[in-house]
């Protein structure tokens, strides 16, 4: 099934940072294809597959989804990819600026990437505090085989489902090898299992013990808030100061500066660009 999208779109671009971040076991990224286990109340465990297809969207392929569950997961699919996002309304707004311009026009199809829940967005974030999206991998991947339940999709690739909420509270701190703040963290979301529908809903992960607001931004940005600005995300003051800006330019960047965020990420390894040759791993975000 082909799921369509507005020109332009750098599917590829979304397609690295998703590869950047999967978790082994639950996705994988080969070639254009990105592939995951999902967990569905509907039925059994299933999986989907979504191809990029150059401007044109994404295909989709789902195996064990029923008829109740398909809507949700091709919603799913399409903010995840960003596919209802308007590249036209952040050429015209930030391809103007003096500062953003030169990155919207390299890389005009960037989209914000989205979530495939709000729950898993905010335990990525919070398993990547203070560290690089690299070690948040494997730290996720560990996790998730200790705690996740384990699949038989037919897919080598694809063997294990994510550590559900109770399996987070109820393991033991052996099961988390990182520091006993950010395991009291961790279990505290998996505790109160906040709603995260939308990202309205974020801001109320401040209130749980260790999520301060620069998570609960990142997962209003992963869950959809076009005009989210993380000010004092290391990554993005770096790629300010690469492009001659400050954060005091920002608020002209509203209301799409979620957008305005990803073009500055995207200018530390995108030689291309004005900005920097090369960065490092990148801002440590799930």
């Amino acid at each position: 099934m082909r799921l369509p999208t507005a020109p332009p779109f750098d599917g590829r671009a979304l397609l690295g940072f998703l590869a950047a971040r999967a978790i082994p076991g639950v996705e994988v990224v080969e070639g254009d294809t990105y592939r995951r286990t999902l967990a569905l109340p509907g039925g059994d465990p299933a999986t989907l597959a979504a191809t990029v297809v150059d401007d044109a969207g994404v295909d989709v392929a789902l195996t064990g989804v029923g008829a109740a569950d398909r809507p949700k997961v091709l919603a799913m699919v399409r903010a995840l990819f960003g596919l209802d996002q308007d590249p036209r309304a952040v050429a015209d707004r930030l391809g103007a600026d003096p500062l953003l311009g030169t990155l919207v026009h390299a890389r005009p199809g960037l989209r914000v990437p989205g979530a495939a829940s709000g729950f898993e967005v905010a335990v990525r974030a919070i398993l990547g505090q203070q560290i690089s999206v690299a070690a948040a991998r494997v730290l996720a991947g560990r996790i998730t085989d200790a705690l996740g339940a384990r699949v038989d999709t037919g897919d080598p690739a694809l063997t294990r489902l994510l550590p559900t909420p109770a399996a987070l509270t109820a393991a033991p701190a052996s099961a988390f090898p990182m520091p006993r703040s950010r395991i009291r963290t961790l279990q505290g979301l998996a505790a109160a299992d906040p709603p995260l529908d939308g990202p309205a809903d974020a801001a109320a992960l401040t209130d749980l013990w260790g999520v301060g607001p620069w998570t609960a931004s990142y997962v209003a940005l992963r869950l959809g808030d076009p005009d989210v600005f993380l000010a004092t995300d290391v990554a993005v003051l770096k790629a300010l100061d690469r492009a001659g800006a400050t954060i005091a330019d920002a608020p002209r960047w509203a209301p799409l500066r979620s957008f305005a965020t990803l073009h500055l990420w995207a200018s530390l390894a995108n030689p291309a660009a004005d900005g920097p040759s090369a960065g490092p791993d990148g801002p440590a975000i799930g």
